[in-house]
């Protein structure tokens, strides 16, 4: 597990990338960000989630094939009621960009993604979020994707929420909540960090392999 400075410090990166920043971003290292329970305090669901890959796919209005990256991943309710499963994925690449899943992939690059895997339920990010009803019967099957923003992507962190109910207001160092730039309390959620490293440079992409840094949770 990674230690509290080096998760803060990469919290205060995404955050202040993010589209969601907000002013104290930029004291972010003078504010004491809270981590999350050491014990369930809400529910939680299972998140069993491969290492990231790259694929090639020529899509429509393309003259060249374009390298987009994915994770496939199964959640399921272990909790004791049904769920409501809002997948958040953001990539936090190594020059600092936060990127969105799924933003304007075609839909070729999902069926390629599933002819590749096999996956007869793998379902694309706009068909899984809903009820996620109990038991591993009743587990759904998902993928990630992103158009590879860089051929090198050297360290990288993958940021997953929508997995637990865990919440909680943010405060600045005088214990006062903080607010957004429109006034709106800002919300910590229990989010899943994953820390990947790939060595070597861009001139053989994709053949380099992907090796897992730390795999933690952050409030975010």
């Amino acid at each position: 597990m990674m230690n509290a400075r080096f998760g803060n410090l990469v919290l205060c990166a995404a955050l202040a990338l993010s589209p969601l920043a907000f002013p104290a971003a930029a004291r972010c290292e003078a504010t004491t960000y809270p981590s999350p329970s050491s014990y369930p305090i809400s529910w939680e669901l299972k998140f069993d989630h491969t290492l990231p890959k790259r694929v090639i796919v020529e899509t429509p209005g393309s003259l060249t094939p374009t390298a987009f990256w994915y994770m496939t991943y199964t959640v399921t309710n272990k909790t004791d009621k049904e769920q409501v499963f809002l997948p958040h994925f953001e990539m936090l690449t190594r020059t600092g960009e936060v990127i969105r899943s799924d933003t304007n992939i075609p839909e070729k690059v999902f069926d390629e993604i599933k002819r590749r895997e096999g996956s007869q339920f793998l379902e694309p990010f706009t068909k899984i979020g809903g009820e996620i009803r109990l038991g591993e019967d009743e587990a759904r099957d998902g993928v990630a994707i992103w158009k590879e923003p860089d051929p090198r992507m050297g360290n990288f962190t993958i940021f997953v929420g929508g997995l637990s109910g865990e919440a909680v207001q943010m405060k600045d160092d005088s214990g006062q909540p903080m607010k957004d730039a429109d006034g709106n309390p800002i919300i910590l959620r229990k989010t899943l960090q994953l820390n990947y490293l790939i060595r070597g440079g861009d001139v053989y992409p994709g053949e380099n392999e992907v090796n897992v840094k730390s795999e933690d949770s952050v409030m975010r």
